[in-house]
């Protein structure tokens, strides 16, 4: 199987690359990825050379798509995005470029190679605010309700992924997944931010009263999905991918420090982000009966392999907490408790 995969650095991008390259036999990969902040080679170290080539380029350069997209192209499966919420609502334009327009030169660009699957990593946000009542689900028939400009952008790239479906017989599929949780995320996230702060007795960051709640999923539970849904998803289908683990934040930050042996007192509330959702919850029904997948880590395993991991890996940490993301850091959050 021969795969294009962008934004294949990042976070969940190289945990699926590195999951195919493990469980798919003669699997090669082009792995495309722009390499901002958030797509980091480190990522990939130790893969194969010979069946993993990285390309430094960006998704809206047709020419650079079209001059690394062989002609015996299984599937593009396409992580690369614009995702941090925060950083959609400082600045909504890089948002725009990436996720809209190139996920549109990749579906043209899928066409002309004749690629035969196109697959979208999407996100549950599309579908906007659940009531807190507990009582509501995302399905893949909730209506699109996106509250924030990432979240619009990847509304945009699924109705553009639809129509080339729809209009041109492209044979697509689209995944919504909650959060992910798991080694090499860039810890200007929500979970590994705390884990690292945790670990030097920082100040940890929550929003709000921190009781808004999210969905959460490890890493390469959310990748098995995926290739299940590239082997076996209908075309032109959504599926919602959930490992039934909907979350407090306040309840996420209190397991990290109680893992950790940290007192509640690290635990800082922050001015609440603007148009800031209060709920999500995924109902993963369809793809469990229709392709019969499901996680494999609970969420105590999930934590415990997650934090070990950041343990094991400071020179990672040291390297991806650098001044740019001091920065941030800092503007976000203010300097009391800012990372260092």
């Amino acid at each position: 199987m021969q795969l294009f995969v962008t934004g294949g650095a990042g976070f969940i991008g190289s945990a699926f690359v590195r999951l195919a390259l493990e469980t798919i036999p003669n699997c090669s990969i082009v792995n495309f990825d722009a390499l901002t902040y958030a797509g980091n080679p480190d990522n990939l170290e130790g893969l194969d050379s010979s069946r993993h080539q990285l390309v430094n380029a960006n998704i809206c350069d047709r020419n650079a798509v079209m001059n690394a997209l062989g002609e015996d192209v299984d599937a593009i499966v396409n992580f690369a995005a614009e995702s941090h919420v925060d950083r959609s609502i400082a600045n909504a334009a890089e948002f725009l470029q990436t996720n809209i327009n190139g996920t549109q030169v990749l579906l043209d660009a899928a066409r002309e190679r004749r690629v035969k699957r196109f697959v979208q990593i999407s996100t549950d946000e599309v579908m906007g605010s659940l009531p807190e009542d507990e009582a509501a689900f995302f399905t893949e028939a909730s209506p699109f309700e996106p509250n924030s400009p990432y979240a619009a952008s990847k509304a945009a790239a699924e109705h553009l992924v639809r129509a080339a479906h729809h209009t041109f017989g492209l044979d697509t599929v689209v995944t919504r997944c909650g959060n992910n949780y798991g080694p090499r995320q860039f810890p200007e996230k929500f979970l590994p931010l705390m884990i690292c702060n945790a670990f030097n007795d920082q100040s940890i960051p929550v929003y709000g009263d921190g009781l808004n709640v999210r969905d959460w999923i490890y890493v390469d539970d959310h990748c098995r999905a995926i290739l299940t849904v590239l082997e076996k998803g209908k075309p032109g289908a959504a599926y919602n991918i959930g490992a039934r683990n909907p979350r407090r934040n306040i309840e996420v930050a209190e397991s990290v420090l109680a893992a950790l042996g940290k007192p509640k007192s690290l635990l800082r509330f922050v001015v609440d982000r603007p148009g800031h959702d209060r709920r999500y919850a995924i109902d993963p029904s369809l793809i469990e009966s229709e392709l019969g997948w499901r996680p494999e880590e609970t969420w105590e395993s999930g934590i415990q392999k997650t934090i070990q991991w950041y343990q094991e890996n400071s020179r990672w940490i040291e390297r991806t907490r650098n001044n740019e993301y001091r920065e941030y850091y800092r503007k976000q959050y203010g300097d009391k408790g800012a990372a260092s």
